[in-house]
C-alpha cells in the first residue's frame, strides 16, 4: 500500500472538529449525511425484523425520500441548536445542479438541508446527537405508523 493510500485509510472515520467540518460545502456535507440517514433506517429496519430484502426496501424509500426528509426536519427545527440551524440552512440554500424529479422544490431544499446536517453531525463525531434527533423524528414517526 503506497502512502497516498494509507492517508485516505486512516482518515476514514475520524472525526472533524465543527470549524474543519463546516469547511465542507453545504452539498458535499449532504452527500455524506444522504448515505449517513439511509444507513440508519436501513439499521432500524434490520433490527425491527428479519424481512426479505424486497420488503425492507419498500419500507427504506418511504422513510428515505424528499418528502419524508422535509416533514422530519420541520418536526426537529425547534430542537436544534443554532449552529445545527445553520449548518440546515446552509444545506437548505444550497443551489444545486440536480432538480426534483417527484417532489417539490421546497420539500426537496428542506431534505438536502436535512442531510447536510446529517453529514456535519457525522463528521463531528456526534453520533449521541445524530441518534437523538432521529428518535425524535423519524423513529417516533415509524413507531406511530406501525401500532
Amino acid at each position: 500500500m503506497c502512502l497516498n493510500e494509507m492517508n485516505l485509510l486512516n482518515n476514514i472515520c475520524t472525526t472533524l472538529s465543527e470549524p474543519q467540518a463546516r469547511m465542507y460545502s453545504p452539498l458535499t456535507l449532504a452527500f455524506l449525511g444522504d448515505a449517513v440517514y439511509s444507513l440508519m433506517v436501513r439499521d432500524m429496519l434490520t433490527k425491527q425484523a428479519n424481512k426479505p430484502t424486497g420488503k425492507l426496501h419498500k419500507e427504506s424509500i418511504k422513510l428515505v425520500n424528499a418528502a419524508f426528509q422535509a416533514e422530519m426536519i420541520r418536526e426537529l427545527l425547534p430542537h436544534l441548536t443554532e449552529d445545527e440551524t445553520a449548518v440546515f440552512k446552509r444545506g437548505r440554500n444550497a443551489h444545486s445542479a440536480h432538480s426534483p424529479k417527484n417532489q417539490s422544490e421546497a420539500d426537496y431544499r428542506y431534505a438536502t438541508g436535512f442531510e447536510a446536517l446529517c453529514g456535519y453531525l457525522y463528521l463531528c463525531g456526534q453520533t449521541d446527537r445524530l441518534k437523538e434527533l432521529f428518535s425524535i423524528s423519524t423513529l417516533k414517526t415509524f413507531t406511530e405508523s406501525n401500532t
